[in-house]
């Protein structure tokens, strides 16, 4: 079983065995149909396409963030739609860096599914590798994928006030250090970061080659910024739960499991004006 990462070489051996499936998470903010046309251009053979906004998410509403987690068992049907049950083996990748197949990874593993891992180095290290895609859809046979729901993985809005005021969790964000300052707000409304947050890009997950740092690397970078706090303390967040994933997976890959995400993230936190912001490095 595979939990956190599959190599290349790992994932080519797998092809076309009827209990696994491979999910192409590749997503543009920027242009959102940009994945599927990618897809539809070429993947990795057997690959269905789980797309951020239609699949990954469910519909944003006045008080959400912009990617809010979807109903679990609406979910659960799209996973059985695209041939996944419990004794699956689920491959997740994108264009390179993880953080749309991290999502999806996240997901699975909320609906209790534990054997779903990443590719590391995503698309670009396949064809890296010299291997050949497909623009041939194949249909699987739908199966029953009945949710084991892990709640306790996410916390709300309310649960981050709450236990800001308490002092009890790490808060990380994994947007880019501009962002993160409040410097150099694209997306949002309002620039800045939750007040007490840390930053940790999820680039920093990444080594040059666009795969992630070796395990003993991570550990001890993600150590450092828990400066002897649990792991289960840390709640992870980015602009709207995506990126937030891959620092999850990263912590996981290195050993330090029960960190949780902020579903809603930035986004959500500044719908409501009266919550307060911070802007620079701290």
């Amino acid at each position: 079983m595979y939990s956190t990462l599959i190599d290349v070489s790992q994932l080519g051996a797998l092809l076309g065995r009827p209990e696994v499936v491979i999910l192409d998470c590749r997503f543009e903010l920027a242009a959102p149909d940009a994945g599927a046309a990618a897809y539809a251009a070429g993947h990795i053979p057997g690959s269905q396409y789980a797309h951020l906004e239609r699949d990954l998410s469910g519909p944003p509403g006045a008080h959400s963030g912009r990617h809010p987690l979807p109903d679990p068992e609406r979910f659960a049907i799209t996973l059985g739609r695209w041939g996944i049950n419990s004794n699956v083996q689920v491959i997740c990748y994108d264009a390179g860096p993880g953080a749309y197949a991290a999502r999806a990874w996240w997901m699975l593993r909320w609906l209790g599914h534990e054997a779903v891992a990443v590719l590391n180095g995503g698309l670009a290290a396949w064809l890296a590798a010299g291997l050949a895609l497909e623009t041939h859809v194949r249909r699987r046979d739908p199966r029953l994928y009945v949710p084991q729901l892990q709640a306790a993985r996410s916390v709300t809005t309310d649960d981050v006030v709450k236990l800001r005021a308490e002092g009890s969790c790490s808060l990380v964000d994994a947007r880019g250090a501009d962002r993160f300052a409040g410097q150099n707000e694209s997306i949002d409304p309002v620039a800045g970061h939750v007040p007490g947050a840390r930053n940790r890009p999820f680039t920093a997950n990444l080594g040059p080659d666009g795969r992630f740092l070796p395990v003993q690397a991570l550990r001890e970078q993600w150590e450092a910024l828990l400066a002897g706090r649990p792991a289960t303390d840390l709640v992870s967040m980015c602009g709207s739960g995506v990126t937030a994933c891959h620092n999850l997976l990263a912590l996981e890959h290195a050993g330090l499991p029960g960190a949780r995400l902020y579903a809603g993230s930035w986004s959500e936190w500044v719908r409501d004006p009266a919550r307060p912001v911070a802007t620079g490095d701290g």
